[in-house]
């Protein structure tokens, strides 16, 4: 337990770098029009759950859930939460529970939109 704490500490700090350097050289070079480095972010944070899931728990090994709490709970969690969304999304639909992906994908998203404009409303008010 401790030993997952640590692993995944050390990869959210590294993905959380990432992330803003990442963002800011997106933001350099495509300009504050729109938000680019977030949507790379969570484009590359997705793809890159996808391909290690594979790797990791599909196909297993000897190391694979340190690296599954290092790159994938760890790294990814702290570079984008868009990609763990995208992943549970997809095994819900893999599994074909229809229903409760699409559920998913709409509680998440506009729910989400009304907690952060509550926490705006809200923070702007005190």
């Amino acid at each position: 337990m401790i030993k997952d704490i640590l692993l995944i500490a050390c990869g959210g700090g590294i993905g959380a770098v990432f992330r803003f350097l990442f963002s800011r050289g997106a933001q350099s070079l495509l300009g504050l029009a729109f938000p680019y480095g977030t949507l790379l972010v969570n484009l590359i944070g997705a793809f890159f759950i996808g391909l290690i899931s594979v790797l990791l728990i599909e196909r297993g090994g000897h190391f694979a859930q340190d690296l599954r709490a290092l790159l994938m709970i760890g790294l990814l969690g702290g570079f984008t939460t868009f990609s763990s969304f995208s992943y549970e999304t997809l095994e819900l639909w893999e599994n074909r529970e229809l229903l409760k992906a699409a559920f998913y994908i709409l509680v998440s998203v506009a729910f989400c939109l009304i907690a952060t404009w509550c926490g705006l409303t809200i923070g702007r008010k005190i």
